[in-house]
C-alpha cells in the first residue's frame, strides 16, 4: 500500500516539459492516487522533489511538482531516468483515535478461530479477511486460534492499511476531522478498499462537497450484504455517522507533516 503524503526538503525547483500527450497530476506518487491536475505536452513543469511510486514503463521515480502533486518522471524530460533533485521525505497517513479502534472492534467482535463472514469468505480476529481459506498469511506471523492480544496486533495492522487508503483516496478538495476520517477507516474496513475507491462517497468528497453533508447520506447505502440488508451493517453504519458528527478540533486530512 502507497504513503498517503510526502512533503520536500527544501530545495529550488527545475523546470521540466512533459513529454506525453495528457498527463495526469496526482495527490501521491502512484498510479491509485486521486488526479490533482493534469499537463499538457510541452508544458513547463517545475519539480520540487523526487521519490519511488508506481513503476511506469520501468520508471519508478515520481516527481513532485510546484502545484503540489505527483507527475510520473517517465513523463518528465528531466534528461534521464534517475534522480534530478532532492528526495521527498514520506509522511505517513493519520493514526485514528481510539473512537474508532472501539467502534471497529465492537462490531467486528473477535473470533480466535477461522470462520466465515455473513458473505461466506474466511475471517478471524477483529474482521481479518483471509487470503485463503487457511489464513496463511496470519499462521506466518502467529498461531490459530489468535491471542486477544495477538487479535489486536493484527487490527492495528488492518487498520493501518485502511488509514492509507482512505488518505490516499482523498484529493485535494478533501477536508476531514479525526472523527469523520475515523468514520470512513471503519467503512473502507468493513466495505474493502477497491471499494471505497469506485464509490460515489469518495467521488462527492473529491469534487469538494463537504464531509458533514456527504457522509451522513452516503453512508447509509452501504448496508447490502449479498443483495440482502443486514440489520447489523445498519446498526455500523448510524454509528459511523454519529462518529463522524461527533465535533472535534482534531483534524486528519489534509494532512501536514
Amino acid at each position: 500500500m502507497k504513503f498517503a503524503a510526502l512533503v520536500a526538503i527544501a530545495a529550488p525547483a527545475s523546470a521540466y516539459l512533459i513529454t506525453g500527450s495528457t498527463v495526469n497530476c496526482r495527490t501521491g506518487p502512484g498510479t491509485s492516487y486521486a488526479v490533482k491536475k493534469t499537463y499538457t505536452e510541452g508544458q513547463d513543469v517545475s519539480i520540487t522533489c523526487q521519490t519511488p511510486g508506481t513503476a511506469v514503463n520501468g520508471n519508478s521515480i515520481w516527481d513532485k511538482t510546484t502545484d503540489g502533486c505527483y507527475v510520473a518522471d517517465y513523463y518528465v524530460k528531466t534528461g534521464t531516468n534517475g534522480y534530478v533533485t532532492t528526495k521527498c521525505t514520506v509522511c505517513s497517513a493519520p493514526k485514528s483515535n481510539q473512537a474508532t479502534v472501539d467502534l471497529i472492534a465492537e462490531f467486528e467482535g473477535f473470533v480466535a478461530n477461522i470462520y466465515l463472514d455473513p458473505v461466506g469468505l474466511p475471517t478471524v480476529g477483529y474482521g481479518h479477511l483471509c487470503s485463503d481459506s487457511k489464513c496463511s498469511e496470519v499462521r506466518a506471523k502467529y498461531s490459530i486460534p489468535l491471542s486477544q492480544a495477538n487479535g489486536k496486533k493484527l487490527l492495528a495492522e488492518d487498520m493501518a492499511r485502511f488509514e492509507k487508503c482512505i488518505t490516499n483516496l482523498s484529493g485535494s478538495k478533501v477536508t476531514l476531522n479525526l472523527n469523520q476520517y475515523g468514520a470512513l477507516v471503519s467503512w473502507s474496513y468493513n466495505v474493502g478498499c477497491g471499494a471505497a475507491e469506485s464509490s460515489t462517497l469518495m467521488n462527492r468528497l473529491n469534487n469538494g462537497e463537504s464531509a458533514a453533508t456527504v457522509l451522513p447520506q452516503e453512508l447509509p447505502k452501504w448496508k447490502y450484504a449479498g443483495g440482502s440488508v443486514l440489520p447489523g451493517l445498519v446498526r455500523r453504519r448510524e454509528a459511523e455517522i454519529a462518529l463522524a458528527r461527533t465535533s472535534t478540533t482534531a483534524k486528519a486530512i489534509p494532512r501536514s507533516c
